[in-house]
């Protein structure tokens, strides 16, 4: 076998593959002389078979012509006259088997099953020296198998038959002994000679696998000891590494963990920092609306109310004074426009106040709230619907909660009213389990959602989104009302969704972990 480059006795590799090479080729060896002995045990024992077939014909030979010559005594047997034309059909049945095994066996070719060998040449001469018998055999049968009559049986021809086949009947059957015994002598042959070759088999078989153990496995043993030292060498050396390494890891671990614990505590501070500070500014700005809202209603509203009432007073002083002097027409008018103007800033002044800060809300409830709310904005062009399975007169939900539900969904409302163009919007307020759901949905114009990769980015940014929302109008500035609603929603850990397509509307769901319960009450 060739050698390996020496790059490879270096580096370890050419010793595995001479080893595969050699093992291989032992073993193509090996398969290659089990293949043989098969081939050839095969054909001996098919050949021995076939011996076995033709021994058998030859003995059968020996029996049937003893059957010949008994029916042929019974033909002539007075006795059995009225079982003649019985003795003839059976005689006449067992002939042409006789020689047709006869003939066959002779040349060595059986028809069923089919069989052909060679004979010996002693077998063909103790083949040839039986002929005369068979050949008498067959004289005699052939005239018997005539018979016709049992009175037939004593005419001389008839009776010449019978002679001859009872002078040939011990001569065949001694003949036909010595036929068979060859044929025992010779099959008795093949069998030693198949089993000295395989004895001679399985010798160069057991020196193969000699050598393969020798050349082999010896080596190959000697070398995987060496491996194995090597091995339990290097593990000791990779176990103390490994323990340098876990105390590394494990040092590494807490200090990782340290920092995260550090930086997760200082990320929640944070957070909790800022829901503190959100929360005291939406506070302050709810403070703020209800102190405006209660100066706009106590304060302007009762002046522009007052105005109004002199106005209506010097109103009813000038008709009567016109009507008395018939002057004054052009200022009554003037005092009517003035009046309906008073009138008008008077009903916007309290629509500000409700905006602000609604006096349902701090009265009764987000409930009825929502659905003034929805009354307020429902028009001869857009209706607005309400549904919630929360009881008007049931317990009343925490200040915090019901402040961000109502102004989410006048911030919702506001939005969809001004940039989606909707005839229909929805509010539903539920209670499922553990939680409260708002649910704001409108058949608007809709807005094409990003991808959930894109979503995800942009959601930190709750302004790009805002800016999506409101592209109808891009020639003002971007609103804050989803961030608002978004900043609403963490305060109290809820969940913020948003669904929309393009001609398809908008729904917008907001999810609060809350059990209802009753609360106690302070004036907003």
């Amino acid at each position: 076998m060739t050698d390996l480059p020496d790059d490879n006795e270096k580096n370890g590799l050419g010793i595995p593959v001479r080893f595969t090479h050699l093992y291989m080729t032992w073993l193509i060896i090996l398969a290659i002389l089990l293949t043989l002995g098969q081939v050839l045990t095969q054909s001996r024992i098919r050949s021995i078979q076939e011996a076995l077939l033709v021994i058998r014909h030859a003995a059968l030979q020996r029996h049937q012509s003893q059957q010949i010559v008994k029916q042929a005594l019974l033909l002539a047997d007075p006795s059995e006259q009225d079982r003649f034309a019985e003795n003839v059909a059976e005689l006449r049945r067992l002939f042409p088997i006789f020689e047709k095994y006869h003939l066959q066996s002779r040349v060595g070719n059986i028809s069923n099953p089919k069989v052909r060998i060679t004979n010996s040449d002693t077998v063909q001469r103790l083949y040839a020296g039986i002929r005369p018998q068979f050949e008498a055999f067959q004289q005699s049968n052939r005239r018997l198998m005539r018979l016709q009559r049992p009175d037939e049986i004593k005419q001389p021809d008839v009776q010449a038959s019978l002679r001859l086949l009872l002078a040939n009947e011990k001569p065949f059957l001694e003949k036909m002994d010595g036929i068979v015994v060859e044929y025992n002598t010779e099959l008795r042959n093949k069998l030693n000679v198949m089993q000295s070759v395989e004895f001679y088999l399985y010798l160069f078989t057991g020196l193969v696998l000699i050598g393969i153990g020798w050349l082999i496995f010896r080596p190959a043993a000697q070398k995987l000891k060496q491996a194995f030292e090597q091995l339990i060498e290097a593990e000791s050396q990779t176990t103390a590494a490994n323990k340098k390494l876990l105390s590394a890891n494990k040092s590494l671990k807490e200090t990782r963990q340290k920092l995260f614990d550090a930086t997760k505590q200082q990320y929640e501070q944070q957070i909790d920092e800022q829901k503190i500070r959100t929360s005291y500014l939406i506070a302050g700005q709810e403070e703020e609306r209800k102190r405006l809202s209660r100066e706009l209603h106590d304060g302007l509203g009762q002046m522009l109310t007052a105005i109004k009432l002199q106005i209506e007073g010097l109103e009813a002083g000038l008709t009567r004074a016109a009507s008395e002097q018939n002057t004054g027409i052009t200022y009554s008018a003037n005092l009517r426009t003035l009046k309906s103007l008073v009138t008008q800033t008077i009903q916007e002044t309290r629509t500000i106040s409700n905006n602000l800060m609604p006096s349902v809300l701090s009265d009764f409830g987000v409930v009825p709230a929502i659905k003034m709310l929805a009354d307020h904005d429902r028009s001869e062009t857009m209706d607005v619907t309400f549904k919630t399975n929360l009881a008007t007169n049931g317990p009343r939900l925490d200040k915090n909660i019901e402040i961000m539900l109502y102004r989410v969904t006048q911030e919702a409302v506001s939005n969809a009213v001004r940039h989606a163009n909707p005839t229909h919007i929805t509010i539903e307020l539920k209670e499922r389990r553990n939680s409260l759901q708002l649910v704001i949905s409108d058949d608007g114009m809709g807005f094409q959602m990003p991808e959930k990769k894109q979503l995800s980015e942009q959601l930190q940014s709750v302004q790009e989104l805002n800016n999506l929302f409101n592209r109808v109008d891009t020639s003002r500035p971007p609103s804050q009302g989803l961030q608002n609603i978004q900043e609403r929603t963490k305060l109290v850990n809820g969940k913020f969704k948003i669904n929309s397509r393009p001609g398809k509307g908008t729904k917008l769901q907001i999810s609060i972990p809350y059990q209802t319960r009753f609360a106690q009450y302070d004036t907003y």
